[in-house]
């Protein structure tokens, strides 16, 4: 029983099919109705379970009740992907701060709101499900490992990610619920298009010619993870594109 954030497109639709098609009852979970319900269907389409919870987890509230809509719906919840984020880019110093807060609240807050009200049912699944074990996956990015020119403060909320993994994994490790992080490099999602247009430019001359990863490239990774036999934990893996240098 897994939910994922940010399942609306991208890494997060397509980490719900994989884990969909693993056999997992999926909970999609972000504010694009329409599109969680397309994605839901399709996975109902092709034989698995799927449930499309729209949500605003930067609102406490918000995120809180889409964890335990998926617990009520689903009978419980032994996997959790966060993988809802928002990439803007740009020079430090020319940057309006409501980018800053924005990124602050569905890289940060809206994690940390999900994982903490998440958090008493992997305790309880990892105790008494059948898997014996529960799984928190966090997506980061390469900018969490390497911070560089016009993502600075992007770069700060994926290190924090990072961080904020490696604390949970040892403050929950005595429950036998796995805590990992998946940092994915230039990947083909619509990340990017919330950029200022002047900056969208910059990105596509860096990336240009790159065979970028696909967003199922990531999504097989995730799966991989939570599919481990309960002796393996796998905390930490990334995912860069063939020909990316950074």
């Amino acid at each position: 029983m897994a939910l994922v954030t940010g399942a609306s497109s991208g890494i997060g639709e397509a980490t719900a099919r994989a884990l969909a098609a693993e056999g997992a009852a999926v909970a999609l979970v972000a504010r694009r109705r329409d599109r969680l319900e397309q994605a839901a269907e399709s996975i109902r389409s092709a034989g698995g379970t799927a449930l499309a919870v729209e949500a605003d987890i930067t609102d406490a509230a918000s995120a809180q009740a889409a964890v335990a809509g998926t617990v009520n719906a689903l009978g419980g919840l032994d996997t959790l992907v966060n993988n809802a984020g928002l990439m803007l880019l740009g020079p430090f110093g020319e940057a309006p701060p409501e980018e800053w807060d924005r990124m602050l609240a569905v890289n940060v807050q809206g994690l940390l709101y999900v994982t903490q009200a998440a958090q008493p049912h992997l305790v309880s699944a990892a105790e008494n499900g059948s898997r014996r074990v529960a799984d928190i996956v966090n997506i980061s990015s390469t900018a969490g490992r390497v911070a560089g020119i016009g993502n600075a403060v992007y770069s700060a909320t994926k290190f924090g990610v990072v961080a904020l993994t490696e604390a949970l994994r040892k403050e929950l490790l005595p429950q036998r619920v796995r805590v990992g992080v998946v940092e994915p490099g230039t990947v083909d999602t619509e990340l990017t298009t919330h950029v200022r247009a002047e900056i969208q430019q910059a990105v596509a001359r860096q990336i240009e010619g790159m065979e970028k990863l696909l967003p199922e490239d990531i999504a097989e990774a995730v799966a991989y993870i939570v599919t481990r036999d309960r002796r393996v934990a796998v905390n930490e893996m990334l995912v860069r594109a063939g020909a990316q240098t950074w």
